[in-house]
């Protein structure tokens, strides 16, 4: 079982920025990639920014350039660095993780990142 702990939400102005963080826990040996998605109210969850364990990482073309998502694999920490924030980036992030092999991903518990003035 692996587990995700995020933290780095908030509310911020348009054009701030903020870092997320998703800690993993448990077997972590099984995990490969991992990212975000995120989630606006009436709206599907989309993906944000991956990064697998080699370091390949892999953007939405709405944070191409806004943002940069990092792994630190000794800490079985990753980050999702997210700058000149726009108020269409409100919404809940949610990190995930994907196992060595495949199967159903797994989730963090959530962080709502809001952008307003």
């Amino acid at each position: 079982q692996v587990q995700l702990v995020e933290s780095g939400g908030g509310l911020v102005q348009p054009g701030g920025s903020l870092r997320l963080s998703c800690a993993a826990s448990g077997s972590i040996f099984r995990i490969y990639a991992m990212g975000w998605y995120r989630q606006a109210p009436g709206k599907q969850r989309e993906l944000v920014a991956g990064i697998t364990s080699g370091g390949v990482t892999n953007y939405a073309e709405s944070v191409k350039g806004r943002s940069i998502i990092s792994r630190d694999n000794a800490k079985n920490t990753a980050y999702l660095q997210l700058i000149s924030l726009k108020p269409e980036d409100t919404a809940v992030y949610y990190c995930y993780a994907g196992a060595v092999g495949g199967g159903p991903l797994i989730w963090g518990q959530g962080t709502q990142v809001t952008v307003s003035s």
